[in-house]
């Protein structure tokens, strides 16, 4: 049987519980989940991604135990379709949060579709419980001090707090 490769795309400045409900979901479509980084030369993320990659790693040997080893960190600077062919992927994951995303995220996957035809975008829902969760958001209660344990992975917690100390 041919080995399913997955990618599915973000920033993850910081990876968010929202991020981690999303992979953990993953596993069920794909043996092998490309987590890539989108590195975007005009902007300045919170965290390298030498940061990013140690963060997506250190979660999931934390959370996913031997389906760690399903989980590959990349990047990518340019279309994602170019990504996941790079990969081998032939499902790219979108997660969604809400009825806007799904807006964005079919038109997306419709231009994916017409660029690449051999690609098939899989949505997969957030749970409830991390809907409402952005990297934004995350990083803007951390940048003044409040509780963003509910939103991000305990590692990642660990790694904001020190980001912010003053």
């Amino acid at each position: 049987m041919t080995e399913r490769i997955a990618i599915y795309a973000g920033s993850f400045d910081p990876l968010t519980n929202g991020h981690l409900d999303v992979l953990k979901a993953s596993l069920a479509v794909a043996d092998v989940i490309h987590a890539a980084i989108g590195i975007h030369p005009g902007k300045k993320p919170l965290f390298s991604f030498e940061e990013r990659v140690d963060l997506i790693q250190a979660t999931a040997r934390a959370e996913l135990g031997k389906n760690a080893d399903r989980i590959k960190v990349v990047s990518f600077d340019g279309l994602l379709v170019d990504a996941a062919h790079k990969v081998g992927a032939s499902i790219m994951i979108r997660g969604l949060r809400d009825g806007t995303d799904l807006d964005y995220e079919m038109q997306m996957a419709g231009m994916n579709e017409t660029m690449a035809p051999d690609l098939q975008t899989v949505f997969l829902p957030a749970s409830p419980s991390v809907r409402t969760i952005t990297a934004t958001l995350v990083r803007q209660i951390a940048s003044m001090g409040g509780d963003i344990r509910p939103f991000v992975p305990t590692v990642v917690a660990g790694a904001l707090k020190k980001k912010f100390e003053t």
